[in-house]
């Protein structure tokens, strides 16, 4: 990209810089070129097409390594003859109607590749004894002595100022101070030309509060009047050093002040959002522009460019259109934006027209027009026509540049074209240029995808020669590799060129490993692990972490294990993050032994456990189905009060607790969520709900509920069936009821939830409801459940309604409904409430028929039978059954064996067996039978 400083057109260029104040007929800087990587020069100037031959101008060029911009030699522009500053060679240039020769563009093409080192300039702050190159300039006390000693108090303005011009160029700190001076002597009443030279001295300085004052006074104390000449100063300042906070600032404060920008305002402004890529402010200095009916060139071209470079082609066409309708005729600069603007986009057609309309102005076509078109072409795969414009180009009496070269390697990559892609790139080396970055990886893709290991190996090596870092060679080896499916030749591609460079290097190491393991290729990433000769142990924890997750994300366990294992490890200062995602994996595969000990070997370290830690630990346990045991790391997590759990440990901990039945627990730790203010998604509404429904007030349950609902969240079917339950037993058959016709609406009810309702009704004696329910479960397609027939049963028989009791019994005889403990129990505690003996006496018959032993509830139910039949002695022989079987007795066993006994007046004995339960510690969670 190239960007024209333009001078005043009344001599050569000042020494140390062109003040602007000075000159009126100074215009600004503007910098204006391509978005395009491979086209990136261009020509820009803001002067009025009078002066042209005239004007002097300074050029900076760039040049595109790594798809970074960079800085090079500067030349100057003399009378149509470009200039270098450095050598002071003269070369054919621009003339007078903006014809670039092919001389002066290939010059600088070459010098520019020679090897010299690329950096970015910067503007200079010019301080004193510099000159715009940064040579000192010998001035000295004496000096300036001699400049100031024609200077009185009755010298005139014109004298003062000419003193002041000459104090500027050499020294901003003396010319403000000279100004000062100027101030007390009354030297600056209607002086605008002097406060114009202070105001870009204090702007060199970067004193911009300074510069408020000094455009308050000049206006106030001075009674001058503010143009666009004053505000040009410092905004060449800001355009110089890309300062656009500031020469926006001061764009406004124009407008504000109702100054009149002109051409060259707009110039400096457009080139300086140009450069930092401020898109609103250009697109508002563009508008204000076009208001102001002021037609810069350059405004449009950087206009054009900015919205290229950002992929808003439309927007482009629209401001070329815009500048046809109002009559602004396109320089040298803006023909090659508007045909990279239309190459850009692939509109070809469009492009070509611009290059017609080029060769019908009359202008001679550079390299750069070739270049900008062969892209164009390139881009949308058209090598055909590439080769035409390319063959144009040597025909026209120009030479290919590497610019040229470059793009050729680009089209022919991007149309997969293999032969001619390869004959460009060292067509290009043989030339004496050097390929970029871009041109790197497009031909490792190539060679990749047509398997060309022998190719690859000199891609890497002139890569190496370029002096690109070990890593980003890596990088670009494993992508083109990877794409295509052949990571299994990297190694011995690396291996025949730099292998050993990587094995010293952790970051390309790193790149190495991390995509072999990607890409299942173990047995490689463990080689260059065992290889590798850096040491830095930090940076060497954090890869095999990597490794390890790579493995976790892609299912390959074993994987993991493997790479852990081939790791240092340090006993007393175990990675915490890389020993918690072993944990994982080990619960994982299920090796929980294995899981187990990496968490005791934390515990037993000197690592303090985050919160990380402890939810890995407790989701370990859980996975092997030893919630106390995550009930014990939580407690030890609960003793560290700087740990807040996060949202996915608290559902952790709300589904440990209720696992182990800790009620209080679960109430805790929902006031916990409460108070630590978490954000509840639909996940944690419905765990609150199951996990606490038992736990928290029904109040607090059914408020947790209706937010739930309000927030637009779904209830799960589990989640409405608890609150069927807990409403169902708490008597609220209206809420129970408003949850079974919404799990209805919703698809949700399942035959659970048809149980549960029936059950609720059943033991609330409410019989009508029950078999209401009973139909509808039915009438739903669900058979008639064997958990909905006991709870007729023992509704039933406990009401005494044994005609309804025994012809429940025959439908479930009917429908061959299979008895289970609960029902054999149900009708032992019926008969035996009613002293039925015999009919008990069957039920137990009947049961052991079928191959079923009674069970707890059974045994309980029994003895309670027995007790009210008035045989204590059958109820004790019932103990003794139960310990030869391996049942053991509970609190509710011990409870009906001493009623029995009192019932039956046997108190003695029923005071030794009261005084047995007390002594052995029995309890229970049953209820009485």
């Amino acid at each position: 990209m190239a960007a024209l400083r333009v001078r005043a057109p009344s001599g050569p260029p000042e020494p140390r810089r062109h003040s602007l104040a000075a000159n009126p007929a100074l215009l600004g800087l503007d910098f204006v070129g391509f978005g395009s990587p491979v086209s990136p020069i261009g020509v820009g100037y803001v002067v009025d097409r009078r002066h042209t031959g005239r004007a002097a101008v300074t050029c900076h060029g760039f040049f595109l390594y790594n798809g970074r911009w960079k800085g090079h030699s500067r030349a100057s522009l003399k009378n149509g003859v470009v200039c270098s500053l450095e050598d002071n060679d003269v070369v054919d240039g621009i003339g007078s109607k903006y014809r670039t020769g092919h001389s002066w563009y290939s010059k600088q093409w070459r010098r520019l590749q020679g090897g010299k080192k690329f950096v970015k300039h910067r503007a200079l702050k010019h301080g004193a004894g510099k000159d715009r190159q940064g040579h000192k300039i010998v001035v000295n006390d004496d000096d300036f002595k001699a400049i100031l000693s024609g200077v009185s108090q009755e010298s005139s303005i014109e004298e003062c100022n000419s003193v002041l011009i000459r104090l500027e160029k050499h020294s901003d700190e003396k010319a403000l101070n000279f100004f000062d001076w100027m101030k007390a002597n009354g030297k600056l009443k209607g002086n605008a030309d002097a406060y114009h030279l202070a105001l870009q001295a204090t702007a060199w300085k970067e004193d911009w509060k300074m510069a408020e004052q000094l455009l308050d006074e000049m206006v106030v104390d001075s009674d001058c009047t503010l143009d666009a000449q004053t505000f040009n100063g410092l905004l060449y300042v800001c355009a110089k050093r890309r300062l656009d906070d500031w020469g926006t600032k001061w764009f406004r404060m124009m407008l504000e002040r109702e100054v009149q920008p002109n051409v060259s305002t707009f110039g400096m402004l457009m080139g300086l959002y140009q450069k930092t890529g401020n898109l609103s402010e250009a697109e508002f200095t563009f508008a204000k522009m076009r208001s102001f009916k002021n037609k810069c060139v350059n405004a449009y071209s950087a206009m054009i460019t900015l919205y290229t470079r950002m992929g808003f082609y439309t927007k482009s066409e629209d401001v070329i259109d815009l500048m046809k309708r109002d009559g602004v005729a396109p320089n040298m600069e803006n023909w090659l934006v508007r045909l990279n603007a239309y190459s850009q986009k692939g509109k070809m057609e469009e492009a070509e027209s611009v290059l017609q309309s080029m060769v019908d102005e009359g202008i001679t076509l550079n390299t750069v027009a070739y270049n900008t078109l062969i892209t164009g072409y390139g881009k949308v795969s058209d090598m055909k026509k590439a080769k035409k414009v390319f063959d144009s180009l040597e025909n026209a009496g120009l030479a290919p540049d590497e610019t040229t070269y470059r793009s050729m390697v680009e089209g022919f990559g991007r149309a997969d074209r293999y032969k001619e892609a390869i004959w460009y790139y060292r067509k290009l080396k043989i030339s004496g240029f050097r390929p970029n970055a871009s041109n790197f990886y497009t031909m490792m893709n190539l060679l990749a995808r047509h398997d060309d290991n022998e190719g690859a190996i000199e891609i890497l090596e002139d890569m190496r020669q370029a002096g690109c870092q070990c890593s980003s060679i890596v990088t670009v080896l494993v992508r083109a590799y990877g794409a295509v499916g052949r990571m299994h030749k990297v190694l011995p591609l690396v291996e025949a060129c730099f292998y050993q460079k990587i094995l010293l290097d952790a970051t390309s190491c790193s790149i190495l490993v991390t995509a072999f393991v990607q890409n299942s290729l173990l047995e490689e990433a463990l080689c260059v692990l065992r290889d590798k000769k850096w040491k830095d142990s930090e940076f060497e924890d954090n890869l095999y972490h990597i490794l390890i997750c790579s493995c976790k994300e892609a299912c390959s366990y074993d994987d993991a294990v493997r790479i852990f294992n081939q790791m240092p490890k340090s006993e007393t200062h175990p990675n915490l993050r890389i020993a918690c995602s072993m944990i994982d994996v080990f619960s994982t595969l299920e090796r929980f032994a294995d899981a187990e000990t990496l968490s005791l070997e934390l515990n037993a370290s000197s690592c303090l456990l985050d919160m990380i830690a402890y939810s890995v630990i407790v989701r370990m346990y859980t996975k092997a189905g030893r919630p106390e045991d995550a009930c014990s790391v939580l407690a030890e997590m609960e003793k560290q009060k700087e740990i807040v759990p996060d949202k996915y440990l608290f559902l952790d901990m709300l589904r440990t607790y209720q696992k182990c039945g800790l009620i209080e627990k679960l109430a805790d730790t929902y006031y916990w969520i409460l108070k630590s203010q978490i954000e509840f998604d639909e996940a944690m509404y419905n765990c609150i709900i199951n996990c606490c429904g038992r736990a928290i007030p029904i109040d607090e349950l059914s408020r947790i509920f209706d937010e739930m609902i309000q927030q637009g969240h779904m209830a799960n079917t589990v989640t409405l069936n608890v609150l069927l339950d807990i409403y169902g037993k708490a008597g609220l058959f209206n809420r129970a009821e408003k949850v079974f016709l919404m799990a209805r609406k919703q698809g949700l009810a399942d035959i659970i939830s048809y149980n549960t309702i029936i059950a609720a009704y059943a033991q609330s004696g409410d019989f009508r409801s029950m078999t209401y329910f009973v139909q509808r479960m039915q009438d739903a397609g669900f058979p008639v459940s064997l958990e909905a027939y006991n709870c007729m049963l023992d509704a039933y028989g406990k009401a005494g309604q044994l005609e309804e009791f025994a012809a429940v019994l025959q439908k479930m005889k009917r429908a061959k409904c299979s008895f289970d403990h609960y029902t054999y129990s149900i009708m032992i505690n019926i008969y035996g409430r009613r002293g039925w003996i015999e009919d008990v006496a069957n039920v137990l018959t009947e049961l052991k028929s079928r191959g079923v032993e009674p069970d707890l509830y059974s045994y309980n139910t029994l003895i309670k039978a027995y007790g009210i039949a008035g045989m204590p002695e059958d109820a004790v022989k019932l103990i003794q059954e139960m310990r030869i079987r391996g049942i053991s007795p509970d609190r509710v066993t011990y409870t009906n064996l001493i009623a029995a006994l009192q019932r039956n007046e046997n108190f003695l004995e029923a005071v030794k067996w009261s005084l047995w339960m007390k002594q052995t510690g029995v309890v229970g969670c049953g209820n009485q039978a």
